[in-house]
């Protein structure tokens, strides 16, 4: 596997993570052997660092550092939420046209922690298909962006299931029906999230503006759900 590299400089260089690629490896999947930074190291024949998580199943921008100190530059960015990303995500139902959730979210590593999580969301196009999900006749979903404002564990997948309308393809904690009708109606099981841009300073005071386009088998499942590029800024309803 080579892994598409959308930026490169002397301190950092972004990757198109595939979807279901592990960012590295893990005591969780102890069984896989393959994972984006050792792809990425023997690809670029160099040591590099991952700055910051991005779900297994999630696709899209994965910034990786290139020393030590470029590192440290940026884990700093991600952990006083000076960072700037935007995702994409379908959702069930028709959700609002826009909107600002603040939800405290239990700490999944140590559940007696309770930490504060903001996330902003827009609606970008909707559709209804005609075939049943559930207890209804028919499926409503949305295409959404997200902008997180913190960072935390499965934050964007949490905070969309407290909302009611849950990433399709989210086994965690999505919607079991939703689930099978993207399985039986697209032939696909995935988590329909996308990482679409990261924006932070680099290392040398670089603004690094970072855009990953979404793969061909994301576009086809917004193609088959009838959320296709003609009506996704259309802000229909």
């Amino acid at each position: 596997m080579e892994l598409s590299i959308i930026h490169q400089d002397k301190d950092y260089v972004a990757i198109n993570k595939p979807a279901g690629l592990l960012v590295h490896r893990t005591a969780l999947a102890a069984a896989e052997d393959q994972f984006a930074l050792q792809i990425l190291r023997d690809q670029l024949g160099q040591e590099v660092f991952p700055c910051h998580r991005l779900d297994r199943p999630t696709s899209g921008v994965l910034l990786f550092a290139l020393n030590k100190p470029a590192l440290t530059h940026a884990q700093e960015q991600f952990q006083h939420q000076q960072t700037e990303k935007q995702y994409w995500a379908v959702v069930r139902g028709w959700a609002p046209e826009n909107g600002h959730i603040d939800y405290e979210l239990r700490s999944e590593e140590s559940p007696d922690k309770v930490q504060s999580a903001q996330t902003d969301f827009k609606r970008l196009a909707i559709s209804e298909i005609d075939r049943p999900s559930g207890r209804y006749a028919s499926t409503r979903v949305s295409l959404v962006e997200l902008s997180p404002k913190t960072g935390r564990k499965h934050q964007l997948r949490r905070h969309l299931a407290h909302l009611r309308h849950p990433i399709l393809g989210d086994t965690r904690h999505g919607d079991g029906a939703q689930n099978r009708f993207l399985r039986d109606f697209t032939g696909t099981q995935r988590l329909l999230l996308h990482a679409c841009e990261l924006s932070l300073q680099g290392i040398r005071g670089q603004q690094l503006q970072l855009r990953a386009a979404m793969d061909t088998e994301f576009e086809r499942l917004l193609c088959q759900l009838q959320l296709n590029c003609s009506n996704r800024h259309s802000g229909a309803s």
